[in-house]
């Protein structure tokens, strides 16, 4: 990867992942053009995208954002919890997520990931800093129709294919600070938050979370969503942007087959699964919401 371009007015670089002539080249964004290391220029538009980085392992955090803690009229526990995203969960910016057949409560979750960039193992939240690589945009899609049977390892709720988009790039010196983040669905405003509001900043997570587990380069630790998760379905189209980050783009399919039924716990819409996917807790409210095709 080429590291010796100008970087942009505010300091930051943004480096992507794409397909280029049947090979996957590294990147770097200029304007709206893409440019390989040997000079091969491709536009942002139309370059097809792969995940900006090849994690070892995928972690979240539960809850962050203060928003969404007060829409579940929950708190927060003394310290943050996480729960594990399979690498075949990952995406990229223009894929598509698949809602299986049978499933309807597909919901996305704007975010931010940060990237590590050096082995990190017992650092001080003052000294993580040094062991982020870099930024990108993330959708934490949650397959909440598994709640029931899955709620406490999120497994098939969050790490099923496709339901990690990353992308479009990653960003270098990027001050996550005071920055929006926002989802769009079909164009219509969805979430609307600010990394201000985030209870653990980035800092502190990596601190975290490198108590015990070696982080190493390339690892991913998704930042935690604000108010306002919702179902979507598929011909949807979902866009997180993240100020400084740039703008995730996904649409929503069908997947061809139903989960199979000859094993496993079965898709529900119990209390609990439309509790967690229309942002609240529908049974104490007297209220169920409408089913989505």
């Amino acid at each position: 990867m080429n590291t010796t371009r100008t970087p942009s007015q505010d300091g930051t670089r943004e480096y992507r992942r794409i397909l280029l002539d049947g090979a996957v080249v590294h990147v770097v964004r200029e304007g709206e053009t893409l440019i390989a290391g040997d000079g091969r220029r491709v536009q942002a538009a139309t370059a097809r995208h792969l995940p900006p980085v090849q994690p070892s392992k995928v972690i979240a955090v539960h809850l962050n954002h203060r928003s969404r803690v007060e829409e579940f009229q929950t708190s927060l526990p003394s310290a943050p919890t996480y729960f594990h995203k399979p690498v075949s969960a990952l995406n990229a910016h223009g894929g598509a997520v698949v809602r299986p057949e049978g499933c309807q409560y597909l919901n996305y979750e704007g975010e931010i990931a940060l990237v590590i960039g050096r082995v990190c193992r017992n650092v001080a939240p003052d000294d993580a800093g040094h062991c982020i690589a870099g930024y990108t945009v993330a959708n934490d899609y949650g397959l909440h129709d598994f709640r029931d049977t899955d709620a406490g390892s999120m497994l098939r709720v969050k790490g099923s294919d496709t339901l990690c988009p990353l992308g479009p790039g990653l960003v270098t010196g990027w001050d996550f600070r005071g920055k929006y983040l926002r989802t769009y669905v079909n164009g219509e405003l969805a979430q609307d938050g600010c990394t201000d509001e985030m209870t653990w900043d980035m800092h502190y997570l990596v601190a975290d979370i490198a108590r015990t587990i070696t982080l190493v380069p390339g690892d991913v630790l998704l930042t935690g969503t604000p108010a306002h998760s919702r179902p979507v379905r598929p011909g949807d189209v979902v866009e997180v942007e993240a100020e400084g980050l740039g703008r995730l783009t996904n649409r929503i399919v069908a997947g061809p087959t139903p989960v199979r039924g000859d094993c496993g716990a079965q898709p529900t819409a119990s209390e609990e699964v439309l509790s967690t996917a229309f942002g609240g807790d529908w049974e104490y409210r007297g209220i169920r919401p409408p089913r989505r095709p």
